[in-house]
């Protein structure tokens, strides 16, 4: 899958390019799956409980790779199967996707624990540096 230019976007808008490579139902579900929940692996992806079809599970993370925001790597464990990171521009959508949950956490009812809330609105930055720390240890492992 080829990666967009900025010839191939609709305009160089920051909105819109975020918009044209994030912007669709189940890209950011899978990219949080992948910072916050541990999730890696494509059933685990399937099984997260939003009910997502397997023709677009598999396009949205051909999508993200060839946005370069998650890799692909061969499971050591089972070389049938594969195992998905955020790369380092991936794991930079963290403070963004703190920000939305807080905004929704505070403007809807959701299912996100208060204790996980009240940690991200008390110290923002804090809580970003230790995504990125795990992230970090669980590539580095």
């Amino acid at each position: 899958m080829k990666e967009k230019t900025s010839s191939s976007l609709r305009s160089g808008c920051p909105i819109n390019v975020l918009l044209e490579t994030l912007g669709d139902t189940w890209s950011l579900l899978i990219v949080r799956d992948l910072m916050f929940f541990g999730r890696s692996t494509y059933n685990e992806f399937l099984n997260a409980g939003e009910g997502i079809a397997t023709n677009i599970l598999s396009d949205r993370l051909q999508k993200l790779e060839a946005a370069n925001l998650i890799e692909k790597r061969r499971d050591p464990a089972d070389a049938r199967k594969f195992i998905y990171r955020l790369t380092a521009r991936g794991i930079d959508l963290a403070p963004m996707l703190v920000e939305m949950i807080l905004w929704s956490a505070r403007n809807e009812q959701t299912d996100a624990p208060k204790e996980t809330i009240k940690a991200m609105a008390a110290d923002r930055d804090g809580f970003v540096a230790k995504v990125r720390e795990n992230w970090q240890a669980a590539r580095d492992s």
